[in-house]
């Protein structure tokens, strides 16, 4: 049964299109391949402890979130209470895959933009990518760079506070430049040039691996590993990427590379998800 104000918003706001769009996006990431060093339906990776199993059960726990932070978007809440909300998400998450961290970034990234889609929607604006980004910084970009990391001891601030560089709430906080700039940008070039879904997100993948400083790889291999991995991403997209024959091979000799060093590029899968969120949002009727 629905609340009074449930009801006010969900007849302005289009709840279960923001909460589907978000998980989409979540399994069409989790669902694509070849993706280096990350759980997809070709293998696990380079990891030992979770499985493409792990991820649907941790999208299973995560419905409800989506369409929550959506709400509280809507009306404007502060960050505080987005920050409670994805805290709860993540217990659930944790409790679904017996501690397993499958989704934390998806539940920072993903929830900020759902929650900034939610206030457009909210305000009766047609939200484009450029102005969910946008919302983000503005709302709340301050907030989320004076807030402690949710996790002070997570593998990202410890890699961060050895090797320095910009995390996810950098991102955040600066409006999704990369998003903006490079990810949308090559999925929907990749796309307009006749690539299928699947080529056009191994585009956009390798684009946001060779731009970010992703911190599952500096915690995985150092400045030396994201290093690696970059140049290796950014060589894919010099000699044609999806459109030089080929491709599959040679980012399967990525995939199987990342997975002899034990590298997993974690962060440039959630921003691909986030890009898929976006793109899909933009489409909406």
């Amino acid at each position: 049964m629905r609340t009074g104000v449930q009801a006010q918003w969900q007849a302005a706001v289009p709840a279960g299109l923001i909460g589907r769009a978000a998980i989409r996006a979540l399994y069409g990431e989790l669902s694509l391949a070849p993706k280096p060093g990350l759980v997809s339906p070709l293998d696990n990776g380079a990891h030992d402890d979770m499985t493409m199993a792990t991820f649907m059960r941790s999208l299973f726990a995560l419905r409800g979130y989506f369409i929550e932070i959506a709400v509280a978007g809507s009306m404007g809440a502060p960050f505080g209470t987005l920050r409670h909300l994805g805290l709860a998400a993540e217990k659930r998450m944790l409790a679904t895959t017996v501690g397993i961290n499958t989704h934390r970034g998806a539940i920072f990234n993903l929830g900020l933009l759902g929650a900034a889609t939610g206030q457009l929607f909210g305000r009766g604006s047609r939200p484009d990518a450029a102005a969910i980004c946008r919302t983000v910084a503005t709302q709340w970009g301050q907030d989320i760079l004076a807030s402690r990391p949710a996790v002070p001891d997570s593998n990202g601030t410890r890699a961060l506070a050895a090797h320095g560089g910009a995390g996810a709430r950098e991102q955040a906080a600066a409006g999704y430049p990369l998003l903006g700039e490079v990810a949308l940008p090559e999925l929907r070039t990749a796309r307009n040039r006749g690539a299928d879904a699947r080529a056009s997100r191994v585009q956009a993948l390798f684009a946001i691996m060779a731009a970010l400083d992703d911190t599952n790889l500096l915690h995985r291999g150092g400045r030396e590993g994201l290093a690696l991995v970059r140049r290796e991403a950014r060589a894919f997209l010099d000699t044609g990427g999806v459109f030089s024959a080929g491709w599959h091979e040679r980012a399967l000799k990525l995939h199987r590379l990342c997975v002899a060093k034990r590298l997993s590029p974690g962060g440039a899968a959630d921003l691909l998800a986030c890009a898929i969120f976006l793109d899909d949002i933009g489409a909406a009727p």
